[in-house]
């Protein structure tokens, strides 16, 4: 019984070896298999809630401006190096995506956004992703037992605080991952640029490890199998030339 068990354990570890993803196989915190590591994140799924808190005027109207500045999410490159930069990491993250979003249009459109959200509110594009992972496991339309909504799972409170109200938009792709990385950026300056206690703030556990250490997790493993996408398609390109 045993070996029966082990062979194919054995096969996939000689697989793994091969493709120089062993390492991700055994990460700390990592879903056993490798797609599982992203592709099913509902065991890593912590949807929180934020607290509300009373915000200073001047916050309000500034977090306001930011969810209400009207722009499409299309990244604006200020030189070619960033475009590549930009159309590497788009490249490699949506092949990590595709069972959850078989749609070549669809994936690209949330990558492209994610990315242009994040930077527009100067966050780490694959921070983000990781998230969203622990988030909402990538589902568009999840509802967290105390109501959080969508992708990073915003509660509807700050749609009445510093949008208009109509808490249906978070159901919108653009709007949601805005209002998210809005919400973490202005907890990240209340707490001085600490992203651990930002993230506890984000999930309503400051002080807790347990939240922050799984975004953070799930960032690494995005950032390695990001990395290793790149340079398999550098070597592709180099064996072309």
């Amino acid at each position: 019984m045993t070996m029966r068990w082990l062979t194919p354990l054995h096969t996939l570890c000689r697989h793994l070896l091969a493709a120089g993803l062993v390492s991700l196989l055994w990460a700390p915190g990592a879903a056993w298999a490798g797609d599982q590591a992203f592709g099913a994140a509902d065991e890593f799924e912590r949807a929180g809630a934020q607290r509300e808190e009373p915000l200073a005027n001047a916050v309000r109207t500034a977090l306001s401006a930011a969810i209400n500045r009207s722009a499409p999410p299309v990244p604006v490159f200020a030189d070619a190096r960033q475009r590549d930069q930009f159309e590497r990491w788009v490249s490699a993250a949506e092949q990590r995506l595709i069972k959850r979003k078989p749609d070549a249009l669809v994936r690209r459109e949330f990558l492209q956004t994610v990315w242009y959200e994040a930077k527009r509110a100067r966050l780490d594009p694959t921070l983000v992703l990781g998230l969203i992972q622990v988030e909402s496991g990538f589902r568009k339309h999840a509802i967290s037992s105390v109501g959080a909504r969508g992708y990073m799972q915003i509660m509807p409170f700050w749609v009445r605080a510093i949008g208009d109200g109509d808490t249906g938009r978070l159901f919108h792709l653009q709007t949601n991952i805005r209002f998210g990385c809005v919400i973490l950026r202005h907890y990240l300056e209340v707490e001085r640029g600490n992203m651990f206690l930002a993230l506890g703030r984000y999930n309503g556990s400051r002080g807790r490890a347990e939240y922050p250490n799984a975004v953070f997790g799930a960032e690494r493993r995005w950032h390695a199998l990001i990395n290793q996408g790149t340079q398999v398609a550098d070597a592709g390109l180099s064996a072309r030339r």
